[in-house]
């Protein structure tokens, strides 16, 4: 367990607060607020009939105090709590794994957007998944959705249609009754209905500011106004529930902007091309990568990387990395899914390839390490 937010030393980094402010201590602490089971976990809500977590994809805390003035609802309730942590890496599937498992990425092993298939030369990527990977094989504990539900509390989760039986959401979601809901006014109205059980939890999902920020960048004029939308969107929900429901609001995590010149991408530039000197398999995603390497040659690896990066990433062995209590502990399954070589980025900085991720070169806003803004989160009730 580590303690509430804190920046790692030397590295302007935040260490994730596991079993005191993190994602993964969320439902444990609603849990104990709407009287299921006793604490198990630092986090504490205010007591309540029942509880709605809407997790808002991409709503970083430090953006939300950044840009108070398109947001007056939600920027009024900070303050009241110091924000929470995601996981590592600062990432969609990773983050809303560990929210619906009450895990830390090292237990329930969705280690990142993409991470390498075990024994093989294949990299697993966990927002589309693959047919021939057993969701429940990959991620086979049980999940605290499913443990709230043995205990007698209702569990629904409120999301668009097309996610009900992926993946993903069998892995990190399996154990809740899932309504399909792609517009705002049906979800709101959803919400407000599964609320209405005693003891329960609602779980809502709202992605578009994530998606806004990846194509524009969270300083446009676009996510501004989807920031303004998801405002309107979550008092609206407050003002539809009864009192007696507590509205919590959070983020799987934040985002930065990466502007060209602040990246490299290791198929284009001569200054990279020993970045693949021992390299088998290149995971992850840009702001974090797994660097999966061949037999001999990790240290290699590690080293060019440091020389080559310098001060724009910290460049850790999996050992290192999981010495820091980054992926909390890690069970021997999880263990091969991580990078030999795990590569976290300061500042604007992003590590591209072109030939293996092309669809990251468009992206303007990126997540995945361990910067403030990427890792803080908000917690926000009412």
């Amino acid at each position: 367990m580590s303690g509430s937010p804190a920046a790692a030393p030397g590295t302007g980094f935040v260490a994730p607060a596991y079993g005191v402010r993190s994602l993964g201590d969320v439902v444990p602490a609603v849990a104990t607020a709407v009287g299921t089971s006793p604490a198990s976990t630092g986090l504490v809500l205010p007591e309540a009939a029942s509880y709605v977590v809407f997790l808002v994809d991409g709503l970083g805390a430090r953006l939300l105090e950044r840009y108070a003035h398109a947001a007056p609802y939600l920027s009024s309730l900070l303050g009241a709590r110091p924000p929470g942590t995601a996981g590592v890496p600062s990432t969609t599937a990773t983050s809303l794994t560990s929210l619906g498992t009450a895990l830390a990425p090292g237990g329930h092993g969705i280690v990142g957007f993409t991470s390498r298939v075990p024994g093989t030369d294949r990299l697993l990527n966990a927002l589309q998944w693959s047919k021939d990977v057993d969701p429940h094989e990959w991620q086979p504990n049980k999940t605290a959705f499913q443990t709230l539900r043995s205990l007698g509390t209702t569990v629904t989760v409120v999301n668009k249609r097309e996610f009900q039986g992926t993946g993903l959401t069998e892995a990190a979601q399996r154990g809740a009754e899932y309504v399909g809901a792609d517009r705002v006014g049906e979800r709101i109205a959803a919400a407000v209905a599964a609320s209405a059980e005693p003891r329960s939890l609602t779980y809502l999902y709202d992605g578009d500011l994530d998606w806004t920020g990846h194509r524009y960048g969270i300083s446009s004029s676009q996510w501004l106004q989807q920031l303004s939308m998801i405002d309107a969107e979550a008092e609206q929900l407050r003002e539809a529930l009864p009192r007696s429901v507590r509205l919590l609001v959070l983020a799987d995590h934040g985002m930065i902007d990466s502007p060209t010149e602040s990246r490299i991408d290791i198929d284009e530039h001569p200054e990279t091309s020993s970045l693949r000197d021992g390299l088998a398999l290149l995971g992850g995603e840009a702001r974090f990568r797994h660097l999966y390497c061949h037999r001999g040659a990790v240290d290699g690896v590690a080293a060019t990387w440091r020389e080559v990066l310098g001060e724009r990433a910290t460049v850790l062995t999996r050992e290192e990395a999981i010495g820091r209590g980054w992926f909390g502990p890690v069970s021997p399954a999880v263990l091969p899914r991580l990078g030999d070589v795990i590569v976290a980025s300061h500042g604007d900085f992003a590590v591209i390839s072109t030939a293996n991720f092309p669809y990251e070169a468009t992206l303007v806003g990126l997540h995945g390490s361990l910067t403030p803004d990427e890792m803080l989160i908000p917690l926000l009730v009412d």
